[in-house]
């Protein structure tokens, strides 16, 4: 298992190659920085125990939109996702290749997402709260920030 997550983190913390023009790749390779972004939001859904059919679909469509996937390829990359949280011993693989990679307003928009999945069920357990700020503390979002996208996510999903 610590094999795993090492080889995990080796090959994250390598600067990616240019994608081709098309950015859906039919030989299953994802690009690390979504990979983590997709376990972040797979860790969040399933923080209450329970990962809904709405907290899936926020997440594919989120996936869809930012990522510009295609249905395949979105649930390609949820499975592996998946397979990386679980085998995973911390958030701290992913949180560090995100807040590594991505600038504020990127991390702005991780963040709406985020709090789009743990709101999508209409319920916020206290666990989900807690792991969200924990999350945005460990991508360098000041609770400000937070805030404002906590706010962001719930004006959008009305």
């Amino acid at each position: 298992m610590l094999e795993a997550i090492r080889t995990f983190f080796d090959k994250s913390m390598q600067t990616p190659e240019p994608a081709p023009a098309a950015s859906h790749e039919p030989d299953g390779a994802h690009d690390p920085i979504q990979l983590a972004a997709c376990a972040l939001l797979l860790e969040l859904a399933h923080a209450d125990d329970e990962f809904s059919a709405d907290e899936r679909q926020h997440i594919e469509q989120a996936l869809t939109r930012h990522f510009d996937l295609d249905e395949a390829s979105v649930r390609e990359l949820i499975d592996l996702a998946e397979a990386e949280r679980a085998r995973s011993v911390d958030l701290y693989q992913f949180t560090k290749l995100i807040a590594d990679r991505y600038d504020l307003g990127q991390k702005m928009v991780l963040a709406e997402v985020m709090w789009g999945v743990v709101l999508a069920d209409g319920e916020l357990a206290k666990h989900e709260s807690y792991l969200m700020r924990k999350v945005s503390s460990l991508l360098g979002l000041k609770p400000g920030y937070l805030a404002e996208a906590k706010r962001n996510a719930k004006n959008e999903s009305r």
